[in-house]
């Protein structure tokens, strides 16, 4: 059998493809402006991918990550936050593009291997949610091209259950089957696809 991860590879670059013109347009916009998040402010969001970006990128690399910060909640968001987020997404899709990323096991920190390929697939689906919370913070409209929206709701899918018993998912928001990709993969994380700030 032949893997997928070759094929989900090829995808990180173009799931990470929106973040420069969202994130151009969010810069310089108030950092207390809500998001679909219903308890991340932009300010909240930026600091979870400024924390996770480098650690996931880490990750893939088979080092040890080394968090910006003690935690989350402490990292700051200077003026500076759009150019470092754009370096860390860069070293992100260069170590998650690579398909040797994907095989075997790696760890987080702790003391559990998880497999390569969900790590993988939680970068690919974090990468299309969270470009789109930004993207609707500023009331903008990304788009993905379809084998990426595919991948993106595979990969939520399957992350779905866990991430909702660990708080980090809200309940399924229910659309209609016939859902555009994006409205169905939003929907699955527990975001509201009609969302508007």
């Amino acid at each position: 059998m032949i893997s997928a991860a070759p094929v989900t590879a090829q995808l990180i670059g173009d799931a990470a493809a929106p973040h420069t013109v969202v994130v151009d347009a969010v810069a310089g916009r108030r950092l207390d402006a809500p998001t679909p998040c219903a308890q991340w402010d932009v300010r909240a969001l930026v600091r979870h991918l400024l924390y996770w970006t480098p650690v996931l990128a880490a990750t893939g690399r088979r080092e040890v990550p080394a968090p910006p910060a003690p935690d989350e909640s402490a990292v700051e968001v200077d003026d500076g936050w759009p150019d470092a987020l754009a370096a860390s997404r860069a070293q992100l899709v260069a170590v998650w593009s690579d398909p040797s990323a994907w095989t075997g096991t790696v760890s987080m920190g702790g003391p559990d291997e998880l497999p390569a390929s969900m790590i993988g697939g939680m970068v690919l689906g974090e990468l299309v949610l969270h470009g789109w919370d930004l993207a609707r913070s500023a009331g903008l409209h990304p788009r993905w091209p379809d084998g990426v929206l595919d991948g993106a709701l595979a990969a939520v899918g399957a992350m779905a259950e866990q991430g909702r018993g660990m708080g980090v998912f809200a309940d399924a928001v229910p659309v209609p089957p016939d859902a555009p990709t994006l409205d169905r993969v939003v929907a699955l994380s527990g975001r509201d696809p009609g969302w508007t700030a």
